[in-house]
């Protein structure tokens, strides 16, 4: 496929900050026609899985909003993702392989971003800077200190951005919240996160050329330049350190997500604690080990758990992922698969109980069309990046105390741990120019 003049452009310039500079100098222009019908324009950026959700739930729900463009490195994926548009708007998404088009049309409304985590920040920060309203996929961060830049780009050019926490639009949610609010199981002091999904053995396979058609160097972007791999491609980019985080911070930043919220959580957690290894997975090609479990100890001596299993095909308490929220007064089992059952007094009486394993009620619909009305009401949408730092913290948290020692100690004021270079090191990364992070200043 030829180069677009864009591609060209961007890579011409000298640095970040001058690309954020460009791009913020679209917003004025938008903010401007902000005055516009309640239709919002969406271009879409990755146009992997998780983006069929989003976009079935739009034409399911027959949202009031439209998709100018469709947005990937791979022209196959742009292809599959367009056939799930069938009916939905009359005219057909614009294409492109570089998220600079997008970005550059001042029609646009608001970006949804689904790339690989390594992605994320960066067009993330170069949307804010463009005057667009961001709704990121998790994990709102590759690394720690990308969740600070954007918490101060959203603030900086008055973004709205949702992070993709589904499940803190549920309807099971909202009803567990308020019987957790009521006192159901007296104060929460513990929470526990699974994740007990079935994984099998992946064994390496040769390095090859990539899929043609693929822009594999924009692909690649920050990350280290390496001969590509089909394993680090489609899907099962997200064992390997360049790109993803692991289970963790896959699904199990899900679950962290909702123990961060039945927590009531407000701060950054001062312990972490972290073990695991190879269980049962030997000869996977993953760096991240096939079971990790980490503790969470907060300030005020609440706690927060969280157990990797790759082996449950019963999963835990009846779920391959979910949560136990553990009260003086009892205990709730919740699971992000939509249900919940509480367990009360000394001998833990059955209390109220809301469905079991209802697919419906995982969020997808609901997240999206909060984020759509935060677009237009310019409400903060649910899940702000506040919240997403705090819950992504935890997967980057316990990911480096794997790393490292084991055991770590953090300091909120510093944002730092207490002497530990190693670990400090880990809270960011190098970026291969010319994708370097933009700028927030």
């Amino acid at each position: 496929m030829p180069e677009h003049p864009t591609r060209r452009t961007f890579l011409e310039q000298s640095s970040a900050a001058s690309a954020a500079a460009a791009l913020a100098s679209l917003a004025g222009a938008h903010v401007a026609a902000q005055d516009k019908p309640d239709t919002v324009r969406l271009g879409i950026i990755g146009c992997g899985g998780i983006m069929t959700h989003h976009v079935q739930g739009l034409v399911r729900r027959k949202s009031a909003a439209s998709v100018a463009w469709l947005c990937d490195v791979d022209p196959a994926q742009i292809d599959r993702i367009s056939g799930h548009l069938g009916g939905f708007q009359s005219a057909d998404p614009k294409r492109t392989l570089d998220y600079e088009d997008v970005l550059s049309d001042a029609d646009v409304d608001a970006v949804v971003i689904a790339t690989p985590h390594h992605w994320h920040a960066p067009i993330g920060l170069a949307a804010m800077a463009a005057g667009k309203d961001v709704y990121c996929e998790k994990p709102l961060s590759h690394v720690f200190a990308e969740g600070p830049a954007m918490i101060a780009a959203a603030e900086k050019y008055g973004r709205i951005v949702q992070h993709g926490s589904q499940m803190r639009s549920s309807p099971v949610t909202e009803k567990a919240g308020r019987l957790l609010a009521e006192g159901v199981i007296g104060e929460v002091k513990v929470a526990r996160a699974w994740t007990a999904e079935v994984r099998s053995v992946l064994p390496p396979v040769p390095d090859s050329d990539p899929p043609a058609g693929v822009d594999y160097d924009r692909w690649l972007g920050p990350a280290p330049e390496r001969p590509f791999n089909r394993h680090r491609f489609h899907r099962t980019w997200r064992l390997f350190y360049d790109y993803g985080n692991g289970e963790i911070g896959d699904d199990g930043i899900h679950d962290l997500d909702m123990a961060a919220w039945g927590l009531r959580v407000d701060s950054l957690p001062r312990h972490v604690t972290a073990r695991g290894g190879e269980m049962m997975l030997h000869g996977h090609v993953s760096e991240y080990p096939d079971n990790l479990n980490v503790a969470f100890e907060f300030p005020d001596g609440r706690l927060l758990i969280y157990e990797n299993y790759p082996f449950t095909s019963y999963g835990m308490h009846g779920f391959d992922n979910g949560n136990v929220f553990y009260g003086t007064e009892g205990y709730m089992v919740f699971s992000r698969r939509g249900a919940f059952s509480t367990f009360l007094g000394p001998k833990a009486k059955a209390g109220p109980t809301e469905g079991k394993e209802i697919r419906g009620q995982r969020g997808y619909d609901e997240h999206m069309e909060d984020f759509l009305q935060a677009v237009r009401t310019r409400k903060p949408a649910r899940a702000t990046p506040e919240i997403a730092h705090r819950s992504c913290s935890l997967v980057h948290f316990g990911d480096i105390a794997y790393r490292t020692r084991g055991r770590l100690e953090f300091d909120a004021e510093t944002q730092q741990f207490i002497d530990c270079d190693e670990a400090n090191a880990l809270l960011n990364k190098e970026y291969r120019a010319p994708y370097t992070l933009p700028d927030v200043v």
